[in-house]
Order: structure tokens, then C-alpha cells, then sequence
């Protein structure tokens, strides 16, 4: 019996070598070059494909991965079908708040289980580390002022207690399970400076290892709860964003099951030209990727012009991997990925064992053209990229700087349908005053000057928002800002919001300190800020205050009304705080387009602010410059930002900063022993609020009672038996094992771009809303609201909030007089009775359908579901009892996590369309799939329309993998995964 547990001999054992160091140490890998002399093919593979391919070799087990998988990933063909499945185990999980912390409360809920069925609840337990790094809870409730950043982190350990004790229980009841604390920054800028290690390893596992054996070295891989977890592609590690569901199965031992990719290399040649941004480029290649339809394949970036790239540069790039629709954008590692870490103060050792470990494998170096087999070829040159925005409302929409102010113009009364915000021409140059409420006293700092009122209330006062930049309405223009005394005015066009903001840009010191350069001539030029645009800058991590601290830039951003207001995400999730009641009321009153300018990610609608409906994306140094000009409707290429001393007109080119500028404060944001005192502190001085925080303690958690924390529903009627927690209830009902779902009425039917950020609940939390009325009914005040993403971990608040976007058209609704669209989460009842033909909010129709047992579908377009991996998107789904999305296409994530939870995504064939079948929103739908749920196979909707006529309409099944069929079946992911770890499976 004692051989039982001897490990059995790995299948490809042969492949076990040894390598060493710069300095002599010496470690073992699993090589593919060894791999090689059996499968050739290897050594052409893309870079990307290679590492993937290292994990599957390293963890063949005979079981979860076999020989067979191996030999298939080997073989990998630019041109092959892609038919077969890779399990892939990462080497680490990386989580964000919003979505690490349901994530805590699915584990936590697992645990309860295991207590209730008698086993031990320590099964539950990541197999490998997991980090959570809290930087989506901040708001930017103060902002322009300079104990901003203090005022607003106060506020988030008010408002997120609850959540951040339940964090700290985590902490201590799971031995892999670690939190970097509020204050540090954003996660994948976290990741990139601290967490990557570039190489792991541990203690050899085979029977073939001798006592003493060497060390194993492998890969930092790694997937997140964030679709930017693409950001850590620009130093060379392979990872990628999942929803809440996946990361949950990976932390628990499954791999992650993937189709062989496509790999599309992207060829960047020449180099940027002078005044033109990381940001810039990589606005423009978004664009030019979504053309070429990436959905769901890697990228990889090669070629002379890749080589050239500064290492944040392509951090830049990998991070917008999602908005190109790449489920990657991979750089491979080489000198200047070595660089960036001697920078940000990995030790020697490390360093060395990195770099070792990559050319042992020969990954070490970026290929040129002819080096690599790829699916396909994109080429870039880098001269012809030009300054740039995206917008006004999803990411790969690039404008050229010297054509924004025209684009909004055309826009503006262009229909829905046409992107543009279907108002008349002639009200585009309208303004309207604001009128102020000088009788409001908020508090008075010590010199008696007015403070802003912090959002639990919000400003009441505007003029208190920027007492430093008080004296601006005096020497403003007369066209924009009225002189002291007179109410301001708001137009269209105005710039209300500009946020130095988001991953994208603030891991990336040329562009921070482009925009410090800018802030500082700008200043000198005698330019301001009009006091009612909210400005704020919330950098990606500490390092950044220091080096613009340092160089003397942030008093001048400081004066411009730059002040720091956070270490996060802040306005591009959504968390920009609210506007002034004057302004929300100007802009509601006269259905005005108001815009944001932030150097974010993200733009969809109604994220950045509901009121604000253009959003822009733009490089940190034009977020300033349009803060500055106030406008959109102001062309920045040919007309001055603004006036000066003196009255003079001062144009972008004036206080645009020279690359030589820039690189000769480069060293000052490079500095490895900043890095490494920074990030000790998360150990040893992780701050004061933090340390208050108090969590309960034990194995399990106690579950007290709380709006923010609640035990998910997803166990309620979990049995060990396999196959006790079938589809039925969860997904669609089982017959003889045959899933169908009969007599559906339809939910919603949506055109393209559904985001996730139309799904899934997130930003602020109406009063009038289900979720809103929810939370007053249970004693929380309006004041106490805070938001969506900070409640994630309450079920009852989010499945309230999902579909419930104040930007969401539900296409069932008829269109008003002027053709427009009523926007807001709303749908029309179709049952039998009383309340048939009834609109109301979606939540309650989906209370009504499943108290009379009704199954809903809903029915979309094109690119279905692209945004954040947001868990709740699919969660809310099925908890409304929607059991199946019809739509033209799918963002990858979120159909993997459609069938996580039970939910049948469906996909249109060739040009159909609900849209082309003539629905209408009465029909009824049953769905049949293929009885064994084949993967990708063909199932049969059939519409029973009102007038007794029944249609069969073709559609595949977009179950993917053999793994999902298992998923589906044990309804869901979580079920399946839990079932195994307490049965010892």
C-alpha cells in the first residue's frame, strides 16, 4: 500500500535539466528546448504559446494534464483548427476589491458547507498564492485641494469597514491568501512593481528527484480578477484577466481551460515621433487590433520597433489587450525587461535566476520577422502614430487630436444608431447658467477659507471645491466662466471631469511626467483651471507622488487643481464622485452633453459619471490640457488652450513638453531602493486606518449580519452525491439528461455592444432603484449608499442592480416621437394576468417570472458582454433566472462565465439575428440543445409567436470545452470544484 503514494514517474521525465546562474547557483527546469528534439515544431512557436506550453509539461500528471496534451501543444499550427483544449495552471491569482471579495465570500461560503457536511473546512484553501490589492474603494469626493488624498481615504474606511474586517478574517484564516491594504495603488501597476517575481520555484515532485535534489524553476504566470491583468504581458509573464468564477477554480487547484489559441504577431517597425504618447500609441493599436477582429486569440508583439519600447510603454500596451478584444498582449522578456526590474528593486538574485532561467529556455529576446510562426501578421510603424483620444463612448473609437472637436460636433445630433446623442444641431453652442448657492457654509479650514462637503452628502458649494483657485473667475474668459459675482455657465461639450486616473497610464513615468512638464508651463503661461471642473490625480502606486515630488512637478499639477486625490482606480471604475447638485441639475434640466477627459481604460457609458455622456481617453498631459481649455468643442491642434497673462493666447505647442525634457527626469522614477522601501511597508507599516481595522477570527466565518457581506445563495441546495446539484434550478431543466428550456419568455432584447458595465451593477446606487429601495428598507440611509462595487459581496444588492445601467436600452421598449430610446434597466411583463404588458424595472419582472415559474432569455448583438471580468454580470444573471443569452457574438470572459453559473450562451449563425427574425419582445422561447451538450455543436431555438405561427432557428451552442459540459451539468463551476475537494476527488 505504501507505493500508492509514491508519486508516479512523469511522462516526459527526460526533459528535467539543470541550469545555472550568472553567479554559479544552480536550478532544474523542464526544458523545451529538450522538448524540442522530439516535437521540432517547438522552437518556431510563438513566445507566448511556449510558456503555456512549459506549464502543461511541468504539471503533466497523467490526470488533469496528460502526455496527449502536451503532444497537442507541441504541435501547435499557425493555421489549425482549433479544436482541442489546454489546461493550463497558473503559477499564482491576483484580485482586485470589487471582485476579491465575493470571491472571499464564495470560499468563505464553501467552508460553511464543509462545516454543515461534517468535513473539515481547511480543505477549502488556495493551492497557490493569492493577492488581493484594494485599490477600487477610494472615491474622489474631495479633490483639488492638498489633504485631498487624506480626507477621501477616511471616507473609504467609513463606508468599507464591514468589507475591509471581512478581508482581514481572510487573512488570517487562509495560510495563501494575502492583502495589500488601501493606500499602496492600483493592482496592476502593484503587480507589475512588486508581485511579479519573474520566475518561481519550489521543491522537485517526482520520484526520479533524489533527496536534495535542486530547485525547479518555472514561469510567474498568473491569472486576475481584472481584464487588465494584461498589464503584467509587458514584462514577459503570461496571465490574463477571468471573472471572480474562474479565478475561484484556478486558486483551487483546476487548471484553466482555454482552446489552442490563434496567435496574431503584431510587427511594430520605426519609432514615435517626437510629441506623441505611449497613450497614443496605444489608442491606435486598439484600433487597428478590433479591426482585425482578435477576439479571443493572443497578440504578441515582435519586430525591431517592439524593441525599442521602454518597458511601462509596453505594460501600456498589454494593458488595453481587453479593449483591443486580445485575450492577450504579450511582449516577450529581454534586456529592458531585465532593466525594469534592477528599477523597481527586485534583488540580484532574482534578477539573476530570471534572466538564467530565459535563455536556458531560449525565450530570452524579442524575435524579428521570420523568427516566429504566426496565425497571423499585423503590422505598425511607429512614425506614422499620431497624438490621439478615444471616444465619445467605447475605447477602440481613436480620434485624432486636431478632429475631436469636429467629431463631437457630428456626433451630437447624429442618432443612437449612428453612436451620436440624437439631439438638435442647433442647440450644440446653448449655454445655461449654473446657479450657485452662495448661502451654503460647509466648514472652514483653519484660516477660515470654505472646504468642500464630502460625499456621504456631496458638494453643496462649488466655489469650495478649489479655494486655492479662487481668484481664477477674475481673469477667466468671459465665454466660459462669467465674472465674480455671475452665475457660470455649462454647454455642451464642457469638460466637467479630468482625472489623471487609471492603470493604463500612471505605471507609466514619461507620460506623468509629460503631464508635470505641461502642468509647470502651463502654470508659468499664467493658464487656470476653471474652479467647477473637477480634476484629480490618483497614480497607480506611491513611487509616482515621489518622483513627481521630487522633480518639483506636482506643485505646479497641484496648482491646476492635480492634486492627489488616491491610490486607485477612482474615475475610470466609475469612482469619480459625484458633481455639484448645481451642475447635475444644469446638465439634467437642459439633457446637456457634458464630457470627462481621463487617461483611463474605459469609457462606456454612464461608467465614468451618469450624467456625463461623453468620455474621452486621453494621454495624462492632454487630460491636463483639456482641463485647461474646458471644452471639447475646442480644437487643440490649431486654437489656443487658453489665455495667459496679459490676455495672451496660448496654444498646446507652447507648453508641450520635448522627449528630452522628459528622459532627463526619467532617473528619477526608476530608483530600485524607492521600490523596495515602498512595498516593505505593507508588512511592516501598512497605516494607521488599516490597522484599526479589526477582523473575526477562526476557520469559518461567522456571517454577521451586514448590508456589504451576506452568504451567496450559490450552496443552498448543495449535496455531496454527484450529481445532486444538476442543472435543474440552476441552468436549464433536465430530462433523461437531456437540457432544455421551455416556455421562456424573453427578458430584454439589446443591440451591439452590451458591456458588462451595462450587466453587471456598478457606480452609484439610486434611491429610486430596486437595490436602493432595498437598502432604506433595511435602515441604511442615502448618505450610506456607496456603491455597487463596494457592496459586491451582498447578493441581494447586486442582483437588484443587474441590468439596472442608467445608460441600458432594452429594445423591447418602443421608441418615443423622436425615435430615441428609453434608457434604464426596464422591461415589459408578458405573462398571462394583471400585470401583462406592464413596464416595470427588471428585477421585479424577474421576481414575477420565477414566482410563477417562468425561465427568461434574453436576446443581443454583436460583442456581448466586453468589459471588466465582472463575476456579477453572470451571477445577476442567473439569479434573475435568465437561462440562456442569445446574441451575435460573445466577449470571452463573460460567456466563460455564463456557463460558470448555469446559463446557456447561445450564438446567432451567419447574418441571423433577432432583429431579422422579427421579434418583438411577446414571443416564447424554448431552447434545444444537442442532448450531450457537444461542444460548439448546434441547438434549436423555436419561437412561438403570438399569432399561433412556430419558426426553428439554428444557433450554436457556445459550451466550448469538454471541461464546461462538466461545469454545466453540476450546475456551475463553483458546485463542481467544491464536490471535488470534499470528496477528495
Amino acid at each position: 500500500m505504501a507505493s500508492s503514494s509514491k508519486p508516479a514517474r512523469h511522462a516526459f521525465a527526460s526533459t528535467l535539466k539543470s541550469f545555472k546562474t550568472a553567479s554559479g547557483k544552480a536550478g532544474q527546469l523542464y526544458s523545451l528546448p529538450a522538448l524540442a528534439r522530439q516535437f521540432p515544431q517547438v522552437n518556431r512557436l510563438p513566445v507566448s504559446i511556449r510558456i503555456v506550453l512549459e506549464s502543461v509539461l511541468r504539471n503533466c500528471d497523467g490526470r488533469k494534464v496528460t502526455a496527449e496534451h502536451v503532444q497537442q501543444l507541441a504541435q501547435w499550427a499557425p493555421q489549425a483548427a482549433r479544436k482541442d483544449e489546454i489546461p493550463f495552471v497558473v503559477s499564482r491569482v491576483v484580485l482586485q476589491d470589487f471582485t476579491g471579495v465575493p470571491l472571499l465570500a464564495d470560499l468563505a461560503a464553501m467552508r460553511s458547507v464543509a462545516a454543515k457536511l461534517g468535513k473539515n473546512p481547511k480543505k477549502i484553501e488556495p493551492l497557490v498564492p493569492v493577492d488581493l490589492v484594494v485599490d477600487h474603494s477610494i472615491m474622489v469626493d474631495h479633490y483639488g485641494q492638498k489633504n485631498s488624498l487624506d480626507l477621501n481615504m477616511k471616507l473609504e474606511f467609513q463606508r468599507n469597514r464591514e468589507r475591509y474586517e471581512f478581508m482581514k478574517w481572510g487573512m488570517q484564516a487562509f495560510d495563501t491568501f494575502g492583502v495589500v491594504p488601501p493606500g499602496f495603488g492600483i493592482v496592476h501597476q502593484v503587480n507589475l512593481e512588486y508581485l511579479a517575481r519573474g520566475v518561481h520555484k519550489r521543491k522537485e515532485g517526482y520520484a526520479s528527484a533524489k533527496a536534495g535534489a535542486l530547485p525547479v524553476y518555472y514561469p510567474d504566470t498568473l491569472v486576475g480578477t481584472d481584464s487588465h491583468t494584461t498589464m503584467i504581458n509587458g514584462i514577459g509573464v503570461v496571465g490574463w484577466g477571468v471573472g471572480g468564477i474562474e479565478a475561484e477554480a484556478a486558486m483551487l487547484g483546476q487548471p484553466v481551460y482555454l482552446l489552442t489559441p490563434d496567435v496574431v504577431g503584431m510587427e511594430l517597425t520605426g519609432q514615435l515621433r517626437e510629441g506623441v504618447t505611449a497613450t497614443d500609441l496605444v489608442l491606435t493599436v486598439t484600433e487597428i487590433l478590433r479591426q482585425h477582429k482578435v477576439v479571443g486569440k493572443f497578440v504578441e508583439f515582435f519586430g525591431e520597433g517592439t524593441r525599442t519600447l521602454a518597458l511601462p510603454d509596453r505594460a501600456t500596451i498589454g494593458n488595453m489587450a481587453p479593449e483591443y478584444g486580445a485575450t492577450m498582449g504579450f511582449f516577450p522578456v529581454d534586456e529592458r525587461t531585465i532593466e525594469y526590474f534592477k528599477g523597481t528593486g527586485r534583488t540580484k538574485s532574482e534578477i539573476e535566476a530570471f534572466e538564467a532561467y530565459f535563455r536556458a529556455q531560449g525565450l530570452f529576446g524579442v524575435p524579428l520577422a521570420g523568427e516566429v510562426d504566426y496565425s497571423q501578421v499585423v503590422k505598425l510603424d511607429l512614425g506614422q502614430v499620431t497624438p490621439s483620444l478615444a471616444g465619445p463612448k467605447r475605447p477602440q473609437d481613436r480620434i485624432e487630436l486636431g478632429k475631436v472637436a469636429g467629431q463631437f460636433a457630428d456626433l451630437f445630433s447624429k442618432s443612437n444608431a449612428d453612436n451620436g446623442f440624437n439631439r438638435p444641431a442647433d442647440l450644440l453652442h446653448t449655454r445655461f447658467h449654473i446657479h450657485r448657492r452662495d448661502e451654503v457654509v460647509v466648514g472652514a479650514t483653519p484660516d477660515g477659507k470654505p472646504t468642500p462637503m464630502g460625499a456621504p452628502r456631496f458638494v453643496a458649494e462649488m466655489e469650495a471645491n478649489k479655494p486655492a483657485l479662487a481668484t481664477a473667475r477674475e481673469e477667466a474668459s468671459a465665454a466660459t466662466l462669467p465674472a465674480r459675482g455671475a452665475d457660470p455657465t455649462v454647454g455642451n461639450g464642457d469638460v466637467l471631469i479630468a482625472a489623471i486616473t487609471s492603470c493604463t497610464n500612471t505605471s507609466n513615468p514619461s507620460v506623468l511626467l509629460a503631464a508635470g512638464l505641461l502642468a509647470k508651463k502651463a502654470v508659468e503661461a499664467g493658464l487656470k483651471v476653471q474652479p467647477h471642473i473637477k480634476t484629480s490625480l490618483a497614480p497607480g502606486s506611491r513611487i509616482v507622488t515621489e518622483y513627481l515630488t521630487e522633480t518639483g512637478l506636482l506643485p505646479y499639477l497641484e496648482k491646476l487643481g492635480f492634486a492627489l486625490a488616491g491610490y486607485g482606480c477612482t474615475t475610470c471604475i466609475g469612482n469619480a464622485g459625484d458633481l455639484t447638485p448645481e451642475l447635475n441639475e444644469a446638465i439634467t434640466s437642459n439633457d446637456l452633453v457634458c464630457a470627462a477627459v481621463l487617461s483611463g481604460n474605459r469609457n462606456f457609458e454612464a461608467r465614468i459619471h451618469p450624467n456625463l455622456k461623453a468620455n474621452f481617453l486621453a494621454s495624462p498631459p492632454l487630460v491636463v490640457a483639456y482641463a485647461i481649455a474646458g471644452t471639447v468643442l475646442r480644437d487643440l491642434m490649431t486654437e489656443p488652450v487658453g489665455q495667459g497673462k496679459g490676455g495672451k493666447d496660448i496654444y498646446l505647442g507652447d507648453i508641450w513638453p520635448s522627449s528630452d525634457e522628459i528622459h532627463r527626469l526619467m532617473k528619477f522614477a526608476m530608483k530600485g531602493k524607492a521600490f523596495r522601501e515602498n512595498y516593505a511597508k505593507v508588512a511592516t507599516d501598512p497605516g494607521k486606518l488599516w490597522k484599526k481595522i479589526k477582523g473575526v477570527a477562526g476557520t469559518t466565518y461567522t456571517w454577521p449580519a451586514s448590508t456589504y457581506i451576506a452568504e451567496p445563495p450559490f450552496f443552498a441546495n448543495f449535496a455531496l452525491e454527484k450529481g445532486a446539484a444538476s442543472a435543474e434550478g440552476v441552468g436549464a431543466t433536465g430530462q433523461n439528461g437531456q437540457i432544455t428550456v421551455q416556455g421562456a419568455r424573453i427578458m430584454a432584447l439589446f443591440g451591439d455592444s452590451i458591456t458588462t458595465d451595462h450587466i453587471s451593477p456598478a457606480g452609484s446606487i439610486k434611491a429610486s432603484s430596486p437595490a436602493g429601495q432595498w437598502l432604506l428598507q433595511h435602515g441604511v440611509q442615502k448618505a450610506d449608499f456607496n456603491s455597487y462595487g463596494a457592496r459586491r459581496g451582498n447578493h441581494d444588492v447586486m442582483v437588484r442592480g443587474t441590468f439596472a445601467n442608467v445608460r441600458i436600452k432594452n429594445l423591447m421598449i418602443a421608441p418615443t416621437a423622436d425615435g430615441s430610446r428609453e434608457e434604464g434597466g426596464v422591461t415589459v411583463f408578458q405573462n398571462e394576468g394583471p400585470l401583462r404588458g406592464e413596464k416595470m424595472f427588471i428585477f421585479d419582472a424577474a421576481m414575477q417570472y420565477m414566482a410563477q415559474e417562468t425561465p427568461t432569455v434574453v436576446f443581443a448583438g454583436e460583442e456581448y458582454g466586453t468589459g471588466s471580468s465582472r463575476d456579477w454580470a453572470a451571477k445577476g444573471t442567473q439569479l434573475l433566472g435568465i437561462k440562456a443569452v442569445v446574441a451575435r457574438s460573445f466577449e470571452r470572459i463573460h460567456r466563460s462565465n455564463l456557463v460558470g453559473m448555469g446559463v446557456l450562451p447561445l450564438q446567432f449563425k451567419g447574418g441571423d439575428s433577432w432583429q431579422s427574425l422579427g421579434l418583438t419582445g411577446a414571443e416564447v422561447i424554448d431552447v434545444l440543445p444537442d442532448a450531450a451538450l457537444t461542444p460548439q455543436s448546434d441547438a434549436t431555438l423555436v419561437i412561438h409567436r403570438e399569432d399561433g405561427t412556430r419558426q426553428q432557428v439554428v444557433v450554436t451552442l457556445r459550451i466550448d470545452t469538454p471541461i464546461e459540459v462538466d461545469y454545466y451539468r453540476a450546475g456551475g463551476i463553483l458546485p463542481f470544484v467544491l464536490r471535488q475537494l470534499l470528496s477528495g476527488a
